[in-house]
């Protein structure tokens, strides 16, 4: 997790990432993947499965459940191409599917936006605590909740 250029993607280019970066662990980038991922990569703010699964249910004029949109998610978020907002059971696209970064997350109390950071140097230190505690297979996320600048 050292410093290095990650590129950020959009539109096209995200969805082609995010194929390329599944099938790269081995995954189909299915129909329903397709159309769950380019709905989340959509939202300006944090989706929940619901809101996932509606978007989804109507675009293709039959019902999506939110438990299968639940699965594909945990699916993206396994394979880095989308981070979970813990304190509010939501998703976001990751707009760089390729690089890996703990989850650091700002999320306004007052419109729900998350802004996702990377800070290597705190991500590690969290890891170096957890470990010396004894934990193994460590993910740390890390959120904080306020109130943000265009809401103050």
């Amino acid at each position: 997790m050292g410093k290095h250029d990650h590129h950020e993607h959009h539109g096209e280019s995200l969805a082609d990432a995010a194929r390329a970066n599944l099938e790269k662990s081995g995954e189909k980038w299915t129909d329903t993947r397709a159309a769950i991922f380019e709905a989340l990569a959509g939202f300006s703010r944090p989706a929940s499965a619901y809101d996932i699964a509606e978007l989804v249910s109507a675009a293709r004029g039959k019902r999506v459940a939110p438990n299968s949109v639940y699965r594909i998610l945990d699916l993206f978020v396994a394979n880095n191409l989308a981070m979970r907002i813990e304190s509010a059971n939501a998703y976001l696209a990751n707009s760089h599917p390729g690089c890996e970064h703990d989850c650091i997350f700002l999320v306004c109390d007052s419109c729900g936006e998350a802004t996702h950071i990377d800070d290597d140097p705190l991500s590690q230190q969290v890891r170096k605590v957890a470990k010396s505690q004894g934990f193994n297979s460590i993910r740390p996320v890390i959120e904080v909740r306020g109130i943000c600048q265009k809401c103050s």
